[in-house]
């Protein structure tokens, strides 16, 4: 019984002192058969690569393929650095888990309701600032907002959920506290405010860092979170201490938390809108029409509804109307179509005379189309005007952004993006030659609609950065990795790819701009910040990334042009596409012997002929 292998005695023993140069030079007492095969009693699959590759030169596919994966992974070792790229910015290691707070009452409970009577429909349409829409429930009940809410549910309380910045400063949001950095060009990052630990799940937050005014003071910072219907506010002084403002309650859940000016506004899907002012120190709640996206200019809130119409709040002047004590909402416009305002961008020109600033916003409905409406500042009573109207999406419009180039508009088909360019005249847009289509490309992300560990707040795609820059996607393909790719919003292109430097899987991220240094000349420079399942901190300097990118892009194009100008002078075509190529060099590597297994020997004449080596001397 057993399998018959053989090689070339000279190939055998080209090792010395290997086990088969012991065995063929006689140090190892051998038994043999009538026809001089040594007898080894051992495996004989192990012995099957090597008197493969004795016998051909060759490995079998499975050592091969092994070796290949070896090979790659310690490439990979030597390329990853546990400081990182030319990119890699900054570490902030994972803080300190505070004490536990002490329980307060809310400070606004039903006693500040609004007074409008809730005759209003309902419909859970979700948020797009933040969210696609529920698709499936749209014009249904919202039983959502009843549904008692599970805290704590597949959230670590060690990892990072959500990430903002505001000027030189960003707070982290963990599971149960929030933790304030600020940068400095003479200190670098630092950490400043820490919340005490409370009792529920952290879903939202909001950082205001340039309190202008008010019985705060200049100095002191603002920081909020939100979970449920419950909303605490803490005020940050310089010295680093935080003192609470108070809890206030929406008494529906928190979708969206944010500052403007000094003015905390929270907002529900379900038509509920909460403010908070600086100077009166007064928190109020209205009732409106089912909320389905927003956006802020100036000191103006506009909503985006479920029943077609945009209305604007001025939070600022926080005015109300003394017979009901209601905040004043007006309707700004409504969708001809009465399609639902799923996704909403507010763009204000630069101010060109003393009446003010020209208005234009792009929204996308539930039905798919992207429409820009404009208003003159001399024609505010007539309201704005339907500038353009795009109707390329087959699925809701998530998210949409007018900037000074180009208008960018995703629907919830796997996050499909399309551009335009935007043509402006003296900074107004302009209907010569018009908005022109750009690319068309879709952000792949397989994330759950409640994010990573139920926060979707902390891996929003974007786009981000300012309205006059070029702006970014931020990918991630899968919750569990530890890799980003940012890639333009304008044509899709990638920028970079960002990898944790500590392995880590990333669990939230942001884009966000730090002012420079003092010194003349001196620009805010772009990072990125993501955060971290360990509960870390990592920054990239996104600014010398959109510069490489840059140049390499201006490199690639011209080295392109040369060649095509090359290839019709010498009068060649283009050179092959990669595919072609790569489909070339495996041809010309596959082997043209098959390799030698154990089983071959079972054959009659196995192991003869097989090769370019005759067999001899078996064993």
């Amino acid at each position: 019984g057993g399998y018959l292998g053989g090689g070339l005695k000279f190939l055998l023993v080209v090792l010395i002192f290997s086990f088969l140069f012991s065995l063929l030079s006689g140090r190892i007492s051998t038994l043999k058969d009538e026809t001089g095969a040594i007898f080894i009693d051992r495996d004989p699959s192990l012995f099957a690569p090597i008197l493969n590759f004795l016998h051909m030169l060759l490995l079998i596919f499975n050592i091969l393929t092994e070796f290949e994966m070896r090979k790659l992974q310690l490439c990979d070792e030597l390329d990853r650095s546990s400081c990182g790229t030319v990119l890699f910015n900054g570490y902030l290691p994972p803080p300190v888990y505070p004490v536990k707070r002490r329980n307060r009452h809310s400070v606004a409970g039903p006693q500040f309701m609004g007074g409008r009577a809730g005759t209003l429909e309902r419909a859970p349409v979700r948020r797009s600032n933040t969210m696609p829409p529920n698709l499936g429930n749209t014009g249904m009940l919202g039983k959502a907002a009843t549904e008692e809410r599970v805290t704590g549910q597949g959230s670590d309380p060690g990892m990072v959920r959500i990430i903002c910045g505001h000027h030189n400063w960003i707070a982290v949001g963990y599971a149960q506290f929030v933790v304030c950095y600020r940068v400095k060009e003479s200190t670098g990052w630092q950490q400043v405010f820490t919340s005490p630990r409370l009792d529920w799940l952290i879903d939202r937050v909001a950082l205001n860092a340039k309190v202008m005014g008010g019985s705060l003071g200049d100095n002191d910072k603002m920081v909020a979170v939100a979970s449920g219907t419950e909303i605490i506010l803490w005020a940050i002084c310089p010295d680093g201490n935080g003192n609470e403002i108070g809890v206030f309650s929406l008494n529906v859940p928190v979708e969206a938390l944010f500052f403007v000016g000094n003015q905390l506004i929270a907002t529900s899907h379900t038509g509920k809108v909460g403010v908070w002012n600086a100077v009166t120190k007064h928190w109020q709640n209205q009732d409106v029409v089912p909320i389905n996206s927003y956006d802020t200019a100036g000191s103006f809130l506009i909503l985006g509804c479920n029943n077609g119409s945009i209305y604007y709040i001025d939070v600022q002047k926080f005015p109300l109307r003394m017979k009901d004590n209601d905040l004043l909402v007006t309707e700004l416009y409504r969708d001809p179509s009465e399609d639902a305002i799923t996704a909403l961008s507010v763009y204000l020109t630069p101010k060109t005379s003393d009446s003010g600033n020209w208005i234009e916003i792009a929204y996308g409905t539930s039905s798919g189309t992207v429409r820009v409406i404009v208003q003159h500042p001399e024609t505010v009573g007539s309201g704005p005007q339907l500038f353009q109207t795009f109707s390329v999406h087959r699925s809701p419009v998530t998210k949409i952004m007018l900037s000074e180039k180009h208008l960018i508009s995703v629907c919830a088909d796997n996050n499909h993006v399309r551009t335009w360019t935007v043509t402006r005249f003296r900074g107004m847009i302009s209907t010569q030659p018009g908005s022109t289509p750009l690319t068309s490309f879709k952000i792949l992300s397989l994330d759950d609609i409640d994010g990573h560990g139920g926060c979707a707040a902390g891996t929003e795609i974007g786009p981000y950065g300012e309205r006059d820059e070029q702006q970014v996607f931020i990918q991630r393909v899968v919750p569990d990795t530890d890799k980003l790719y940012v890639r333009l919003s304008s044509n899709g292109k990638r920028v970079c790819e960002v990898r944790s430097v500590d392995g880590t899987s990333i669990t939230a991220f942001v884009v966000h701009e730090c002012e420079g240094s003092s010194r003349i000349g001196s620009r805010p420079r772009r990072y990125l910040f993501s955060g971290h399942s360990n509960g870390s901190i990592q920054m990239w300097d996104l600014t010398t990334a959109m510069e490489i990118a840059g140049k390499a892009e201006k490199i690639l194009s011209f080295d392109v042009n040369r060649s095509k100008q090359l290839s019709i002078k010498k009068g060649f075509g283009l050179s092959a596409d990669p595919p072609i190529i790569l489909q070339k060099l495996c041809v010309q590597i596959l082997p043209t012997t098959a390799p030698f297994t154990p089983r071959d020997a079972q054959r009659p004449g196995a192991g003869q002929n097989r090769g370019i080596y005759p067999m001899a001397d078996k064993f």
